[in-house]
């Protein structure tokens, strides 16, 4: 296991990061945040939902596989119970990085896509966001980090 921050900066060392769970409809939704942070600050995103053709005015993928030209990393934004579909998706396209959203309550962590993810050699973030580390953090998420690294909602070590 490693660091939450290790992990954090090499997740976020990544250029070509998918974001699932972007919603047509932006209001209240981790992942719209999440992707559109990760956009502002130069990365080549991807918003994966398969229910939706754009989204944040940009091309919405139905999967990781759609996605041309494959990506290094994901965020995971849905439900937890999409999460196992996500990670043996992320897996078979060779994906070794995948960070589950997880702020407040469950979130989108799932133990059982976590424990496949590491038996398969993904590096799993199983909680917290990408916007509460390195080049994408704020003030607010950096101290909400900290408050949910004591209720354990973001690990100490991955």
């Amino acid at each position: 296991m490693i660091p939450i921050a290790e992990a954090a900066q090499d997740f976020l060392a990544q250029k070509r990061i998918a974001v699932t769970g972007v919603s047509r409809n932006p209001a209240g939704h981790g992942s719209n945040a999440v992707y559109q942070r990760l956009r502002e600050r130069g990365y080549e995103v991807f918003a994966v939902n398969p229910n939706a053709e754009t989204v944040e005015g940009d091309p919405a993928f139905a999967s990781l596989t759609a996605i041309p030209g494959g990506v290094d990393a994901v965020v995971i934004g849905t439900r937890p119970e999409h999460a196992d579909a996500t990670m043996r998706e992320a897996i078979a396209l060779g994906i070794t990085r995948v960070w589950m959203h997880r702020a407040f309550g469950g979130g989108s962590v799932s133990p059982t896509a976590a424990t496949l993810g590491r038996g398969n050699g993904v590096t799993v973030i199983d909680g917290g966001c990408p916007l509460m580390f390195g080049p994408t953090s704020d003030g607010g998420h950096r101290f909400m980090c900290r408050m949910l690294k004591v209720t354990g909602k973001v690990p100490r070590k991955v």
